[in-house]
């Protein structure tokens, strides 16, 4: 089965590199396409190939990507040593709450505020967000902005020493559960069923807080890519995500597409 080779270099030459300073913090944000935004957050070590091509069939769906650097080298597929240094330099960068089972990473706000910007810009009824693996839980978080409408949570595996934690403020998620009830929002989530990155535990406690508003999708592990550098099934639109048709995975990522398309561009 097709994998990136893992020396390729994207260039990621198709986005325009836009230093976006919020609250007082310039961050690098990669943008390509028109139409209404979504924001796109790569999962560990950083914006790999594999999250590029995401990006990319997210933008080519009808939508202008928004794709911040949050950690790690752009555009590169860094092999276990450097990968596992970002993670270590992540979980103890104050930007992220690694470990807290109740408390939402600080780097959500200025998330939000990006979204507000990205709205602004590109106008439509609101903005999506996704998020995956270390940044998986974000887009639930960035729900206190009331431009995001349309939330996907891939893998979410903050916290990382909880199975069943949420990774999010108490309060915060009482308040996105009164957003969600009374804007009629869904969140939308997919794992593989033996990733142990992003065990049941997590998805039962999210059904459990948000009820019916939590849309968690399970993928049984013979759909991940078996060639895919990380062998633990994990990575549900990136790594493990088979480009063939008819495969699991791609209907995973058509089904989050066809979210993004309701929520963001209805009568389309």
């Amino acid at each position: 089965m097709a994998v990136i080779d893992p020396a390729y270099r994207d260039r990621l030459d198709d986005f325009e590199p836009r230093q976006i300073t919020l609250l007082g913090k310039t961050k690098r944000v990669h943008v390509s396409g028109g139409g209404p935004a979504v924001i796109v957050m790569s999962e560990i070590p950083g914006i790999s190939p594999y999250v590029a091509r995401f990006a990319r069939w997210v933008r080519d769906a009808g939508f202008t990507v928004f794709m911040p650097s949050l950690f790690g080298e752009d555009g590169v597929l860094p092999g276990k040593g450097k990968a596992m240094m970002t993670l270590a330099r992540a979980c103890i960068s104050q930007e992220f709450r690694a470990f807290a089972s109740n408390a939402s990473s600080p780097v959500t706000q200025w998330l939000r505020a990006l979204a507000a910007q990205a709205h602004q810009d590109c106008g439509g009824q609101g903005v999506g967000a996704i998020g995956m693996c270390f940044t998986g839980n974000f887009a639930l978080a960035m729900m206190l902005e009331k431009a995001v409408i349309a939330p996907v949570l891939s893998q979410p595996s903050l916290p990382m020493h909880n199975p069943a934690g949420l990774a999010i403020d108490p309060v915060e998620l009482e308040l996105v559960k009164a957003r969600m009830e009374a804007d009629d929002l869904t969140v939308l989530a997919y794992r593989f069923a033996g990733d142990s990155y992003c065990r049941a535990e997590r998805f039962a406690a999210y059904s459990e807080a948000l009820g019916d508003r939590f849309v968690g999708k399970v993928l049984p592990d013979s759909a991940a890519n078996p060639d895919a550098p990380l062998k633990t099934p994990h990575s549900v639109v990136t790594l493990h995500l088979i480009d063939e048709a008819g495969q699991p995975t791609v209907q995973a990522r058509d089904e989050i597409l066809d979210f993004f398309r309701a929520r963001l561009q209805p009568g389309q």
